[in-house]
């Protein structure tokens, strides 16, 4: 995907990136291939690679304005909390992420690219939903653990009529319906669910989860017990 297709393809969805949004992305994708020689973040390093599977990826779930508070649980090199943080600026957005060597290229990447309001914090999931009850307006999680599981850990810092947004693979419907009783479980409804495809043919499941109750005070537990028994 060349930096003219994927600027085309977004703005046919009504995301558009300007030329100042297009410089912090080139910047970003220079930034992650240098600093992938010395701490391995990702796989895909080549510049139209990252556009397609990282940047446009990233960005699939905005198919409607994000405006508010997003935070982005296990958000590795960035994605998709960094890509939606430069491609929607008022959004204020926290970065979630355990392992402190991708931290330290993160807090390094949002200096370098002057972005104000976006915040990293190392920790699990589950521990910043313990003290972050019920205060954000979007949770988003790509590519982190089973639906079941990923519920859990996040749910419990969504506002009440926010919403969780869940990034998953070819076989996220399914993943959705085998998840309906955490769901519920969370206080959650599907709002949403979208079929999409990246420009080399891979699919996407992305469902936008509305939180319509409030999660029971008794979630989440520690992460442990959610892997051994899932919602």
């Amino acid at each position: 995907m060349s930096a003219e297709e994927f600027r085309k393809q977004l703005e046919s969805r009504g995301i558009v990136i300007d030329d100042e949004m297009m410089k912090k992305l080139d910047d970003y994708a220079a930034f992650l291939k240098e600093y992938n020689e010395k701490v391995n973040l990702t796989a895909i390093t080549e510049y139209e690679e990252v556009l397609d599977k990282h940047f446009y990826d990233s960005l699939l779930c905005a198919y409607r304005k994000l405006e508010g508070s997003l935070v982005d649980v296990g958000t590795g090199a960035g994605f998709p909390g960094v890509v939606l943080k430069i491609a929607f600026p008022e959004l204020k957005v926290i970065l979630i992420e355990p392992i402190r060597k991708r931290c330290v290229f993160l807090e390094e990447l949002i200096r370098k690219l002057e972005l104000k309001e976006i915040e990293v914090i190392n920790e699990r999931g589950e521990d910043f939903s313990l003290n972050h009850r019920e205060e954000y307006d979007y949770v988003t999680a790509r590519a982190v653990a089973n639906l079941n599981s990923l519920i859990e850990v996040c749910g419990a810092m969504v506002k009440k009529n926010g919403c969780f947004i869940c990034l998953r693979g070819k076989d996220g419907r399914s993943e959705i319906a085998e998840a309906e009783k955490a769901i519920r479980t969370m206080g959650f409804t599907v709002e949403s669910i979208t079929d999409e495809q990246l420009m080399n043919g891979d699919s996407r499941t992305i469902a936008y989860l509305r939180k319509v109750a409030q999660t029971p005070l008794k979630y989440p537990r520690k992460y442990n017990i959610i892997k051994k028994n899932p919602l």
